[in-house]
């Protein structure tokens, strides 16, 4: 007779809430059904982007659920750094460095992968641990939660049955503007929305770039720090936002939407 193989772990994409950084975050009871908060307090070992955010995070689930260790006992480590000079696009580290986050499933161990806010691995590095995972044959048990994409697409009255998240635009002027123009051309043929993100310190310099280089006649939506309780999302032709531009914050998460007319 043969021995039985071991167990293996399962990677669990767990949701954050949508309220990281805000000054007073909602009850997590609010924002997450209780079952993924059941779920993410039974987990011992954790991968996150940044430890000191997730452990806050983590107390914020045991403020609704005991924990199935002491916070200080659990294992949480931190996603390689995205390589310098690469736009943050491209992960950093060693394929050894990414496998080894993975070393506790192999010996029966579920691992919680956490964003810092929202989906893991949608607009997120984790995608890459999650690509390792399948590799290694590792179940994946994504876990429901809410993504500022899509709420902010569903909020827009954009197409929702073609659209396309685009990450981040350029920061060169002429660059991001031939881009915004490329994007718009796309959406204008395959009536697409087309979903763009910013370091929220270049809001303003987005939205005057979107302003000033896409059509009059382009529906353009701003969806800025949904999920928080100062939370707001608006939709107009680019003429109309021309008359009136919003003041928006420059300290807030905020998702750039458009579609051409």
């Amino acid at each position: 007779m043969t021995a039985a193989s071991p167990r293996r772990g399962t990677l669990v994409l767990v949701p954050n809430g949508l309220d990281f950084g805000a000054p007073q975050p909602m009850p997590l009871n609010r924002v997450l059904p209780h079952a993924v908060i059941e779920r993410a307090a039974a987990l011992t070992h954790w991968v996150v982007e940044d430890a000191k955010t997730a452990r806050a995070f983590i107390k914020r689930i045991a403020a609704e659920v005991p924990l199935a260790a002491p916070l200080q006992s659990l294992s949480i480590r931190e996603l390689p750094r995205p390589a310098k000079g690469k736009g943050g696009e491209t992960p950093g580290g060693t394929e050894r460095a990414w496998a080894s986050l993975l070393e506790p499933a192999l010996t029966g161990h579920d691992i919680g992968l956490l964003s810092e806010a929202g989906l893991p691995a949608v607009a997120d590095p984790g995608a890459t641990l999650v690509a390792l995972a399948h590799v290694q044959g590792l179940a994946i048990e994504p876990l429901p939660g809410a993504s500022a994409l899509m709420l902010a697409l569903a909020a827009s009255g954009l197409n929702g049955q073609q659209f396309a998240f685009v990450g981040y635009l350029p920061i060169d002027g002429a660059t991001r503007a031939a881009r915004i123009r490329e994007l718009e051309a796309s959406s204008r043929r395959q009536m697409q929305t087309q979903i763009a993100i910013e370091a929220p310190y270049r809001n303003p310099a987005l939205l005057q770039s979107l302003l000033q280089h896409l059509a009059p006649t382009t529906r353009l939506c701003v969806a800025c720090a949904l999920g928080w309780p100062d939370g707001w999302c608006r939709m107009q032709r680019v003429s109309q936002w021309r008359q009136a531009p919003p003041a928006i914050s420059a300290r807030l998460p905020a998702v750039f939407l458009f579609q051409a007319g």
